[in-house]
């Protein structure tokens, strides 16, 4: 038999991709070591060659999210697969579920949330962040039997502080969730010492892998209180029990078939990880708040204004940037692109037209490419009529 549709011309030319520095929210360009790490051979994803290696991942989570949690592991999918997954385990219908809404995040929470049969209440307050007294108070009202915060809430570059939330949580019964997609391995996180029941991040940011697998967390409490279900989840591909047995999380003799891995999603995962334990959290840290600095400083000595200035709610692995009056804010990420190949971003959700954000994640967070962006950036402006402060 003939094939009835033509071959795509377009796939008898050589794939192009070309090299551009990823200075945006996300995601952050791939450090070369993990990027090699994708054209390593395929194994089968329940060889015990390959099994050893999401071993391997576990131990770097638990460092990188600082816990000892047994139920510890990467869900395939990008970091909403890690949203989704928190929903499906944590939340049954009608349960009381209490969203706080800095931003775009939460507002996404909320809908998943709903989706799943949740009683969502959200507590808003867009670009601000909230007290603990605040939250105490939330808790006291509506007494939700789960909670979710984004720390790191990238539409509006706020850093929401968690320290101790979920010991709060648990003195009124709340599981306790925490988004940290744009803030682990870039700013100090402890789920265990603060008592964050589920944590998970993106893989795209600061530890500068490509998007495609999630790291995730149950704590003990959350777990037992998954185990004693009324309801099965909503989604068979989010289960935890088989995602916790085929991680081999869950103390069973043997893993079985869920799905197959993305198996090279997980060597880069693996690397992302090997490279963070050898340079230490306390030096991605450092680093990260030390280029952040750095940015915020050429940025003012622009002229410019900055989002965020409260320093327990800088968000260091992103920098939101105000548009002057005047100046075209797409026109200045199109220059940076056409001419030095540099991405940053426009505003999301309530701050669309309104900032620039700046990105300074893994790879990317460092001095010479701070440097590099600040004079890409005063070019692009002089060249859209905004004047410049002398640098």
């Amino acid at each position: 038999m003939s094939s009835t549709i033509s071959p795509p011309q377009s796939l008898l030319k050589p794939i192009n991709v070309p090299s551009k520095t990823l200075m945006g929210p996300g995601p952050s360009s791939g450090a070369p070591r993990v990027l090699a790490a994708g054209a390593l051979p395929l194994l089968g994803h329940l060889h015990s060659e390959f099994t050893q290696i999401m071993d391997e991942c576990k131990e770097g989570i638990r460092y990188l999210f600082q816990t000892n949690n047994t139920v510890t592991l990467a869900v395939s999918g990008t970091g909403h697969a890690g949203m989704e997954m928190a929903c499906d385990n944590t939340i049954e219908p009608g349960d009381k579920v209490l969203v706080v809404t800095n931003g775009i995040w939460g507002s996404r929470f909320s809908d998943m949330a709903s989706r799943h049969g949740g009683d969502v209440v959200q507590l808003t307050n867009n670009g601000h962040a909230f007290s603990k007294d605040e939250l105490e108070k939330a808790l006291v009202e509506h007494k939700p039997s789960v909670m979710f915060v984004a720390h790191s809430e990238s539409s509006c570059t706020l850093m929401q502080p968690v320290d101790d939330l979920g010991h709060l949580c648990h003195k009124y019964d709340c599981i306790l969730i925490v988004d940290t997609v744009a803030s682990a391995g870039g700013a100090p996180l402890f789920m265990d010492k603060w008592g964050i029941d589920v944590m998970y991040t993106g893989t795209q940011k600061c530890l500068s892998a490509p998007p495609g697998i999630t790291p995730i967390s149950f704590s003990d409490r959350a777990y037992q209180r998954f185990l004693k279900r009324k309801t099965k989840p909503v989604s068979y591909y989010m289960d935890l029990s088989e995602l916790a047995n085929y991680w081999g999380c869950d103390g069973a003799p043997a893993r079985r078939y869920h799905h197959t891995a993305p198996i090279t999603s997980v060597y880069q995962l693996r690397e992302a990880l090997a490279l963070a334990t050898e340079e230490g959290l306390e030096n991605m840290w450092k680093r990260h708040s030390a280029c952040s600095a750095q940015l915020r400083e050429g940025v003012k000595k622009l002229g410019l204004s900055i989002l965020i200035n409260e320093p327990e709610h800088i968000l260091p692995t992103l920098t939101g940037v105000m548009v002057p009056q005047g100046v075209d804010w797409k026109a200045v990420t199109g220059y940076l692109m056409k001419n030095y190949r540099i991405e940053i971003s426009g505003g999301l959700g309530y701050t669309a037209g309104q900032i620039w954000r700046i990105g300074l994640m893994g790879y990317n967070a460092r001095p010479d490419a701070v440097d590099t962006l600040l004079r890409a950036f005063k070019e692009a402006l002089e060249a859209h009529g905004y004047t410049p402060s002398k640098m």
